[in-house]
């Protein structure tokens, strides 16, 4: 009866500790890097999004979290730290002057800009949340391609 009572006490503690480890929430890292700048000026502003419908976003106002990062032989790197579960999407703007806006010529960036899943952008490729995400399950390392129009 003694060694009953005790296996269903062990049996009861594993299945306790069991549910709280569940109920832990995991977070991840994401490392994104650009390489490619055309001149070492300024910094790279790197921001994170999180929902659909965000990107465009050509104030940043609809981001989730905002680094910047000086630059160093034509390359910049940032890492995101305890970020959940979940689809995520990445801009990326040379911002040669630090004022933190896409600034512009006639209606092209006159600062190299670039989005996760990205190799141009285009009538023809336009930019959305959809295009540019990705799923962040794992510890993850991203390059990012600056565009220069």
């Amino acid at each position: 009866m003694k060694q009953l009572l005790l296996f269903a006490h062990v049996i009861i503690s594993l299945l306790t500790l069991s549910s709280f480890n569940s109920q832990k929430r995991e977070t991840y890292s994401l490392t994104v890097e650009v390489n490619g700048l055309q001149n070492s000026k300024g910094v790279v502003q790197f921001a994170l999004y999180n929902k659909d419908g965000t990107i465009p976003d050509e104030d940043y106002k609809k981001c989730w979290k905002i680094l910047k990062e000086k630059i160093q032989n034509g390359t910049s790197k940032v890492t995101f730290s305890n970020l959940p579960l979940g689809k995520y999407a990445v801009n990326i703007l040379h911002d040669e002057n630090e004022n933190g806006e896409i600034d512009k010529g006639f209606i092209l960036p006159i600062e190299g800009v670039g989005f996760s899943n990205y190799q141009s952008i285009g009538l023809t490729n336009r930019l959305n949340f959809s295009k540019a995400s990705f799923e962040l399950n794992s510890d993850k390392k991203i390059a990012v391609k600056v565009i220069y129009m």
